[in-house]
């Protein structure tokens, strides 16, 4: 278990967990929680001991964003008579926070689930919606807050969202900023399952143990593969395909799914 104040890390049997830890504020993400989880995303790659990701929250939020009431600008050296904040400042701090957050997600080689114990607003539904699988307690809510606040989305939500409901209810999502309970969100697309808030935990567990015994480079091959399908032309798409399995038959979980299936018994495999 590695701890810190704001966030719960833990690796046990090839799952790793990581949980948002600030209760008290509706689990609204501080720039140290999102530059540790950037960490945390790229180390996974290549550890071993991951097969899978869990990410969630503790307390009655999932997230409910970037904690406004922290600093967003990193502060640099100035010239005299410059403002605090010139063209340009909001901008490279969105490219450098919270869309390098979503992207670690995405692009983690392996395959993350999303634990939504409650409310995801703004970039907390974000986060949600950049793992490959989500699981929500039904009393949990996906707001696209952003709207309220005068502000455009940010950490890749109006990528994300048409891609996942369509391009006319992300326009209605993101234009009214309206509540979407979990019930809701699982019929649009938004998440794979909606559970009974006290069978929240055992839903992830079960994903997360499955695809701990997984054969984890075919798994992460194939996020690889649908993640580039939806920006990519057919010519392309077959091309990776084929480099895909290319790739994966080189691996000792492809041998042993191949002799499994040959002698008639249960694969074991070991994620590498």
């Amino acid at each position: 278990m590695t701890d810190t104040e704001d966030l719960l890390y833990d690796i046990t049997d090839g799952v790793a967990t990581l949980m948002l830890n600030r209760p008290d504020a509706a689990n609204a993400l501080t720039p140290d929680q999102r530059n540790r989880m950037i960490e945390i995303f790229d180390e996974v790659g290549n550890d071993l001991n991951v097969r899978v990701v869990v990410l969630g929250a503790t307390g009655k939020h999932f997230c409910t964003g970037a904690d406004l009431r922290v600093s967003k600008i990193p502060e640099t050296s100035r010239p005299d008579g410059a403002p605090e904040r010139t063209l340009g400042d909001v901008g490279r701090n969105i490219r450098q926070g919270a869309q390098r957050l979503v992207t670690a997600i995405m692009d983690c080689e392996k395959p993350v689930i999303a634990s939504v114990n409650g409310t995801a607003a703004g970039l907390g539904a974000h986060l949600a919606l950049a793992c490959d699988l989500a699981v929500a307690a039904d009393t949990a809510r996906f707001i696209e807050i952003f709207v309220r606040r005068g502000i455009t989305p940010d950490g890749g939500g109006a990528y994300m969202l048409p891609r996942l409901v369509g391009l006319a209810k992300a326009k209605e999502l993101m234009f009214f900023g309206d509540n979407v309970m979990a019930a809701d969100a699982e019929r649009l697309g938004l998440i794979n399952k909606a559970v009974p808030a006290a069978d929240l935990d055992a839903e992830v567990d079960e994903w997360a143990q499955r695809l701990a015994g997984a054969p984890t480079k075919a798994v992460s091959l194939t996020k690889w593969l649908l993640n580039r399908s939806l920006d990519s032309d057919r010519v392309t798409a077959f091309a990776d395909e084929a480099w895909a399995q290319e790739l994966a038959s080189t691996t000792h979980d492809f041998h042993e799914g191949v002799n499994a299936f040959i002698e008639r018994r249960d694969a074991e495999f070991k994620g590498w």
